[in-house]
């Protein structure tokens, strides 16, 4: 088991958009499960990310 960088209710950056989003759990060894608010369709996404397409939110 590899060490996670991020904690539960963390705010993180994806470096694939630069959407702030907050992580909701680890799914499997470096995936981690996201949610961040629509602001166009006005609504909770929740998606799996890759664990180094994150970084710490400022």
């Amino acid at each position: 088991m590899s060490r996670r960088l991020f904690k539960k209710g963390e705010r993180v950056r994806s470096k694939i958009d630069g959407r702030v989003m907050e992580v909701l759990r680890y799914i499997r060894n470096k995936t981690v499960e996201v949610m961040w608010f629509d602001l166009e369709k006005k609504e909770v996404r929740k998606n799996r990310v890759p664990e180094d397409m994150l970084s710490r939110a400022a």
